[in-house]
């Protein structure tokens, strides 16, 4: 695997994530309890859904903090700590508080038309509490990240990346994390947002995030290794989850679990995707704007589907393109092409 100098696996699998996150937003709408936090529900409730759903929720958003610590090792390159404060200010914190009193809002009313609710201005993190979130982590870590990145040929970085270059390094890193979950007891495991457990299992995972892309090429061989046992472990809990304990899994369990998809993920991302493409180009840069935009047209596309008198296979599927399309188009011809607009969506 050649050493490239930009890790374009890392740039799919932020993609990935992202659309993983549509996809699952879209779900909860054919659950029988979206309306309670916050969806559009439709009448007839898909079931068997929640099944591949289940599995997903618990590794979905970890993954994502994951990987935007891997994104500020690399932010950090040709970047001061001013630098790097403004360019995230930038990228992250503006489009975070424009979401917050245009996006949200926005969604949330279309919520209240459906409902017949009386519409009032509801500003609010919403979704986007993981801008928020990640905005802190960046805040708290710089100086660190700073610190071990001017060391990088040091004692102590060395010793990190042998001690994270091994098996027994990933079950250092998921005893951090099952601590976590024995500290805090969530419940349920996959309520992240705006609780203390969302914050502190994000904080661990930007953390280490950043870590292994610190370790360099000896922790990606290791994990390509040893993908397939990885991959064995997330399946076994998985199974054991939904076919013994369903809904009450243990959160120590579920936090093994989430980590093994994780690492497997890292490892088979890293073999196949990791090289350039027209298309992940593309991709990687509207793949912002999408999580940003997307609430709005899920709520709209529920707003005039869930009402109709078909299939509902077929209702998921509309929906899913309505959302897909709507994104794009405001993507190609608004977002993309009007500089000041580019800027509220976190784009260059």
């Amino acid at each position: 695997m050649p050493v490239l100098d930009r890790r374009y696996d890392i740039d799919w699998m932020r993609v990935i994530a992202i659309a993983l996150l549509l996809i699952y937003h879209i779900a909860i709408g054919f659950q029988p309890w979206g309306m309670m936090i916050g969806f559009i529900t439709n009448e007839k409730s898909w079931d068997a859904l929640w099944i591949p759903m289940s599995m997903m929720n618990i590794w979905r958003i970890p993954l994502l903090f994951y990987v935007s610590g891997m994104g500020v090792y690399f932010a950090m390159r040709n970047r001061s700590w001013k630098q790097l404060f403004l360019e995230r200010a930038k990228r992250i914190l503006l489009p975070f508080l424009f979401g917050m009193l245009s996006i949200v809002p926005l969604h949330l009313y279309i919520w209240q038309r459906y409902y017949h609710f009386d519409t009032a201005y509801l500003p609010g993190p919403g979704h986007l509490w993981f801008l928020g979130n990640l905005f802190v982590y960046v805040i708290m870590f710089a100086p660190i990240f700073f610190y071990l990145k001017r060391q990088e040929h040091s004692r102590l970085v060395n010793s990190m990346k042998k001690t994270f270059s091994s098996p027994q390094g990933i079950l250092l890193v998921m005893s951090v994390f099952i601590a976590e979950v024995l500290l805090i007891d969530p419940m349920p495991f996959e309520l992240y947002a705006m609780t203390w457990h969302g914050f502190v299992l994000g904080m661990l995972a930007f953390f280490f995030g950043f870590c292994f892309v610190l370790c360099g090429a000896t922790f990606w061989h290791m994990i390509l290794r040893w993908r397939w046992l990885f991959l064995a472990f997330a399946v076994t809990f998985f199974i054991i989850r939904i076919t013994y304990f369903q809904s009450s899994a243990p959160t120590y369990m579920l936090s093994i679990e989430s980590n093994c998809w994780i690492i497997s993920f890292f490892a088979f991302a890293y073999k196949y995707f990791n090289y350039p493409s027209s298309i992940l180009c593309y991709l990687s840069r509207a793949a912002y704007p999408f999580y940003i935009l997307h609430m709005i047209f899920l709520y709209l596309g529920s707003y005039f589907i869930f009402p109709l008198d078909i299939d509902v296979r077929i209702q998921f599927v509309l929906v899913l393109l309505a959302t897909i399309t709507a994104c794009f188009l405001t993507y190609e011809f608004l977002i993309r092409r009007i500089p000041f607009i580019r800027l509220l969506f976190g784009l260059k």
